[in-house]
């Protein structure tokens, strides 16, 4: 897809600007320490500033544009519904709604046909997690450090990195875990197999010591995103869906980043065959063009609520422009046949890509991934595996990342970048050319990582 020509308008970028600064409060930021890039358009893979500078999108804005920006079937949904009908409250059947639903449920795994609709991903992990324990009636709920699972109350505390230590005091009974990840093993494993077995027994220890009868479910991102795309390895989905089957527990899949075909599959769940009782999406569910996400519910949990009044629900849940862009979404991805162009490029040119790329630079420690959801660890030495930054470096320590990261931008990429690693999740409908360019652009800035290694 071709960009729209982009005509340099300095003046324009410096009001949008002058007015992001004067009135806009971001999320995850010290405010006076930022300068948000003013953004004039953007068009399938790539996106431009009003300066005229081009920037090819290794992000995917925050790994929702599963489809590209502007996707001209999709927009045209969205017009053509707002046309019709711009919003309903959800409590009516709704066909824009109801098709949604029914979309999303023929391509969930196993049974999991009920869909009940959130504004994002965050607000199906509260809803997914306040089900369980509903469904139990136990307080306790399960997750792993190094993992990511929203903003609010209950999700924050879910979460496993960093961003949950300020919000640390929302939702009493969450208890985290050690989740397997062979390249920085906490089990000091040498082989997937080891790494396997020993983060299935530590879980299954952790589970004993909390009190089985305490514990409403397990919530994992299938395939962990921000945290370092951590592939799991054979048999560890499996045998926590054991664990979970052995207690009563509810076995919660986070498909919020990796749904939608951004493992080359509809749901990373897909390639460990292993169906959750509940699991949630949000993002590539629609490319992000209207806010929308969800949980997908099998039928223990939906007999729960068959007639016992569930006691959650949002004043925009299934909202008909959300629902409408959500099935052309769907119908583009069938159509333009984009989970398999996902699951090539990660195969015949990203994964290749990446290892060429790393067979030459020192800072790379390690390529893991699938599809188009990959990650580089750029660590300092390779033999010791110290990351190229400290654990949630911030300022001068974080220097050798933003270099690498001013580098790629420099280039004309725009990277994901997170604490010592690089995301490479561009859109999962780009071309071989457009890859090829990326993976150029991502060799010019890890020659600057290079500059920091020992």
């Amino acid at each position: 897809m071709t960009p729209h020509a982009n005509t340099p308008d300095p003046a324009k970028g410096a009001a949008v600007r002058a007015a992001d600064r004067a009135h806009v409060f971001h999320s995850w930021s010290a405010q006076d320490l930022i300068e948000p890039l003013p953004v004039a358009g953007a068009e399938g893979a790539y996106f431009w500033d009003y300066d005229g500078n081009r920037y090819l999108d290794f992000t995917s804005g925050l790994v929702f544009t599963n489809i590209g920006y502007q996707h001209p079937k999709v927009v045209r949904a969205i017009q053509e519904q707002a046309g019709r009908m711009t919003t309903f409250a959800p409590a009516f059947a709704v066909e824009a709604r109801s098709e949604a639903a029914r979309l999303i449920a023929e391509r969930t795994p196993g049974d999991l046909d009920k869909i009940f609709f959130t504004n994002g991903g965050a607000e199906a992990v509260e809803n997914a997690t306040r089900m369980a324990r509903l469904h139990t009636g136990r307080p306790k709920v399960l997750s792993a450090y190094r993992s990511y699972h929203g903003g609010t109350s209950t999700a924050i505390n879910l979460t496993g990195d960093p961003r949950r230590w300020p919000n640390d005091n929302g939702s009493a009974g969450v208890v985290h875990f050690w989740a397997p990840f062979l390249y920085r093993s906490p089990f000091h494993a040498e082989t997937e197999a080891q790494e396997c077995e020993r983060a299935l027994q530590h879980l299954a220890d952790t589970i004993a010591f909390e009190g089985p009868g305490t514990i409403a479910a397990v919530v994992l991102e299938t395939i962990p995103g921000t945290a370092g795309i951590m592939t799991p390895p054979p048999g560890y989905l499996a045998g926590v869906r054991e664990l979970c089957d052995a207690h009563g527990i509810v076995f919660v899949l986070d498909e919020v980043m990796a749904g939608f075909g951004r493992t080359g599959a509809w749901f990373a769940a897909d390639h460990f065959d292993v169906v959750p009782d509940l699991m949630t999406f949000a993002k590539g569910v629609n490319s992000g063009y209207v806010p929308l996400g969800g949980v997908a519910i099998g039928p223990e949990i939906a007999e729960t609520f068959a007639r016992r009044p569930y006691p959650g629900g949002l004043t925009y849940s299934g909202h008909p422009l959300a629902c409408a862009a959500a099935v052309a979404t769907i119908q583009v991805m069938d159509e333009e046949g984009v989970v398999e162009n996902a699951a090539r490029l990660g195969a015949d040119v990203i994964g290749p890509g990446l290892a060429e790329l790393a067979a030459r630079h020192p800072s790379v420690g390690e390529v893991r991934g699938t599809g188009m959801f990959w990650a580089l660890d750029l660590v300092r030495d390779r033999e010791t595996r110290e990351p190229l930054v400290p654990y949630n470096a911030t300022g001068e320590a974080n220097a050798p990342m933003a270099a690498f990261a001013a580098a790629a931008k420099a280039n004309g990429l725009w990277p994901f970048v997170n604490m010592n690693r690089t995301h490479v999740v561009p859109a999962c409908n780009i071309t071989d050319a457009e890859a090829k360019e990326g993976l150029a652009a991502l060799d010019a800035a890890l020659s600057v990582a290079d500059e920091h290694t020992v």
